[in-house]
């Protein structure tokens, strides 16, 4: 459906940047009003910004894939995710569900669903997933 909109631009939805800070604006101020929750007027698009990269590095653990995702020249700009993982997620047990696969069906269902291949023993494939 979306290829067959007009082409009038690189982007499907054109937005100016101008008019996406005013939308996150005017949202963040009603759920912060129907909440009741002042501090969520402090949220802007540098805080999704941050908590992207502190969740891809929770993910991942590999501080390069979150250089390249965020677009930084200095490895020394993202360290700040290591520190604000650490932060965030110490106190949170590095517990998994763990489950195995004899097929490559089996396997790719797994990976459909967000598991992650950590090695193969006696023919059997190991996958995890965070708890």
């Amino acid at each position: 459906m979306l290829k067959n909109l007009p082409k009038q631009s690189d982007r499907v939805f054109p937005a100016q940047l101008r008019s996406m800070k005013a939308n996150l604006y005017i949202t963040r101020k009603g759920v912060a009003r129907k909440l009741n929750s002042p501090r969520l007027l402090r949220i802007s698009f540098h805080t999704l910004r941050h908590w992207k990269g502190t969740t891809e590095y929770h993910k991942t653990r590999d501080i390069i894939h979150v250089q390249k995702v965020l677009g930084h020249r200095d490895i020394k700009s993202t360290m700040v995710y290591i520190t604000l993982e650490n932060a965030l997620f110490h106190s949170m047990n590095e517990e998994f569900h763990v489950k195995t696969a004899k097929t490559v069906d089996e396997a790719c269902e797994l990976l459909e669903i967000g598991f992650e291949y950590v090695t193969t023993f006696d023919g059997i494939q190991v996958f995890r997933k965070r708890k």
